[in-house]
């Protein structure tokens, strides 16, 4: 099995409704992702997936995050934009972005501090 990750960041804010402690307050990070993907097989060059299409890839997600009010987005119209959220989100938009019969998005780990760092996948 291969696996390849990327790395980028991006800021925004958000409040976590309900929350009974200084994460109600509207703050903001700078977020770091890293997106995981696995396969079993490499192409005719040797290459799992492109860098370069999976950079891609989580640029086209970011634009609608990055420098946002992340409460106002619409896909956490419903729930809170907690670490967990983004990187389920995060998760489900590249892998139908990036997704194909060689290899998976395998899971997307988002950082919104140096210290704490959720994770998403599905088995």
């Amino acid at each position: 099995m291969y696996e390849i990750s990327v790395r980028t960041h991006f800021s925004a804010a958000h409040r976590l409704v309900g929350h009974q402690g200084v994460c109600a307050q509207f703050h903001g990070h700078n977020w770091e992702i890293e997106i995981f993907i696995r396969g079993a097989e490499l192409d005719a060059i040797g290459i799992l997936v492109d860098f370069k299409a999976v950079k891609e890839a989580v640029q086209e997600v970011l634009t609608g995050l990055d420098h946002a009010d992340l409460n106002r987005h619409p896909v956490f119209a419903s729930q809170n934009p907690t670490s967990e959220n983004i990187a389920r989100h995060l998760f489900r938009e590249l892998g139908g972005r990036l997704n194909t019969d060689r290899c998976r998005v395998s899971r997307v780990r988002v950082s919104e501090s140096p210290s704490s760092s959720a994770a998403y996948w599905e088995e």
